[in-house]
């Protein structure tokens, strides 16, 4: 058994990082989509042979456990049918992936005539066809109608794209020139992993590299479990609700139940109902991805990630479940529901951990789709994820303004680039104060509020957003959070209201008005000091009525 020295160890974990940094970079710098680009929807890594994770860049955390999965169904589709220059192409949420708006394109990195490695970079497509601009249609009741999906084709063969799959993703989308240069863009990441990774072989050897992948998943493994076991043994239970499908607006009661035994965690969804009619439900792939970011950060926050991990982990659901689900229920908006997902174990856990977990947040990504043409007739989509209020934790306030849980390292856009790129204006972006947030002894952080004029007559939104009736949780007393909203303004100042819609109508001087809520409260708010509630005051976060009515501090409040 080949045996790496600690330097040599060290080194060929830092190339790993570097790697997966420099994909990042590439692929930030070369992409034709602002989703990508600005907001940075996307993420790459590098897998063992066998496709275990060894390295990841800080991208959208949800990916975390979705990278393996897919990579192990391309190697159970191919088997031995793999050569140099082959690089493989998958958007099926049922092999491991999202929804079909994520293009996985993984290129296996040959050495000395066998596979080494494979890298991997899953990006969001503005638009993958279907029956709505941006192929995610809030009230889909089928795959169908969310878009092409190539589950696992070569889309480039002895180092030259196919053709036939150029024309037919050319053909199935509304804007082929954007998806073609987000497709290069992704396989010259891949390709940059692989000239990294044969550099690692030609100096170290390809023994020495994959002992080296090896220790590294070993030790992290070790280091899971030992974090595991230092918690006390039991089982830890939560419960919450998922605001409507898109199709109608029944609540869908979700739970879990979180079992620590040893050096053990398992996460049992047993008794969460069957997939759903609409398209808020997650399959298999990003279930386990939305259980693992929170297990991350029950035992190494700040690690980088890597397959060992999660060896101590085992995620528990019946097939064909809401987290669960599987061909032909829909899955355009799994984020909605793989996020209820993370929430629930978050839950469990919060009372366990109270210095690493919080009260819950705004939890919706509340991403509008914007579509239209612009004054030069050109058509556009607009997709833009917006961050909220997080929860209070036992020792802090909570987080205002901060990106939805499994987003990761993902931002909104600037108000410049909405300007210069599509025909809207922002009239507004704010801290939701009015809206409030949670009150406790450590109070909830607030949500946002941004306005966007329409420019154009013509232009149409969907959106679908969670929580918007089931405010995020308190803790130890703690008070709820408040929900999310979508709201359109005309020129009259005619306001209407919306949560999970298929289909609002735009005009020109429209204004199209998102609200994220605030996070839920920690403690009760009479513990809560005078200074801190004077400096809310002070600061415009709340009112001295509100002052008044939520802490009881009228006479203590100076302004």
């Amino acid at each position: 058994m080949t045996t790496v020295d600690p330097v040599t160890q060290e080194i060929i974990e830092g190339k790993l990082t570097a790697t997966v940094d420099e994909m990042g970079v590439v692929m930030a710098r070369t992409s034709m989509s602002p989703v990508i680009y600005e907001v940075l929807d996307f993420a790459c890594g590098l897998l063992t042979h066998t496709g275990e994770l060894v390295a990841q860049m800080n991208g959208i955390t949800l990916f975390t456990g979705t990278f393996g999965t897919q990579v192990k169904s391309l190697i159970a589709l191919y088997g031995e049918d793999l050569e140099d220059g082959d690089i493989l192409l998958t958007n099926d949420p049922y092999s491991g992936g999202t929804h079909a708006c994520d293009f996985a394109i993984v290129k296996p990195i040959f050495f000395d005539g066998r596979i080494l490695a494979y890298a991997i970079n899953v990006a969001h497509y503005l638009d993958v066809g279907g029956s709505v601009p941006g192929s995610l249609a809030p009230n889909a009741v089928s795959v169908f109608q969310e878009g092409l999906r190539l589950p696992g084709v070569k889309v480039v063969r002895g180092d030259r794209f196919s053709g036939e799959i150029l024309r037919i993703i050319r053909e199935n989308v509304r804007l082929p020139d954007i998806a073609i240069g987000d497709l290069t863009a992704q396989v010259a990441t891949v390709r940059v992993a692989a000239r990294r990774m044969e550099e690692l072989a030609r100096k170290y050897g390809v023994d020495v590299v994959e002992a080296a992948f090896d220790h590294l998943l070993t030790v992290s493994e070790k280091q899971a479990r030992a974090a595991i076991a230092a918690l006390p043994d039991g089982t830890y239970e939560a419960e919450d609700i998922i605001d409507g499908d898109g199709v109608t607006t029944d609540p869908i009661a979700v739970r879990v139940a979180v079992t620590i035994a040893g050096d053990q965690l398992t996460a049992d969804f047993t008794g969460c109902p069957p997939a759903v009619a609409g398209p808020i439900n997650c399959a298999a792939g990003a279930l386990q991805s939305a259980v693992r970011t929170i297990f991350k950060a029950l035992v190494a926050p700040q690690a980088p990630s890597n397959e060992g991990w999660f060896r101590p982990l085992t995620v528990v659901a019946p097939r064909g479940s809401v987290f669960t689900a599987e061909k032909p229920s829909p899955t355009g908006w799994y984020y909605e529901g793989s996020v209820h997902a993370s929430e629930l174990v978050w839950k469990a856990l919060a009372g366990l951990m109270p210095e690493r977990f919080s009260a819950g947040s705004y939890t919706s990504l509340c991403v509008v789709y914007l579509a239209g043409r612009d004054a030069a007739g050109q058509p556009f989509i607009h997709i833009e994820p917006q961050h909220g209020g997080w929860g209070a934790s036992e020792d802090a306030d909570g987080a205002n303004a901060l990106i939805a849980l499994t987003d990761g390292d993902t931002y909104n856009y600037s108000v410049e680039v909405i300007e210069a790129r599509f025909p809207l204006l922002v009239r507004r972006y704010a801290l939701n104060v009015e809206g409030g947030s949670g009150a406790g002894r450590r109070r909830g952080g607030f949500g946002v509020i941004r306005d966007y004029e329409v420019l154009e007559d013509g232009a149409s939104a969907y959106c679908s957003f969670g929580r918007t009736q089931t405010p995020p949780w308190g803790v130890e007393g703690g008070a709820p959070g408040t929900p999310n909203l979508l709201q359109v303004e005309d020129r009259d100042g005619l306001t209407r209201n919306f949560g999970r819609e298929p289909d609002i109508a735009l005009k020109r001087g429209d204004l199209v008005r998102i609200i994220t809520g605030g996070g839920g409260g920690w403690g009760e708010a009479g513990a809560r000091e005078a200074e801190s509630v004077r400096r809310d005051v002070e600061n415009g976060y709340i009112t001295k009525e509100e002052a008044k009515s939520r802490y009881g501090f009228e006479e203590r409040v100076a302004v």
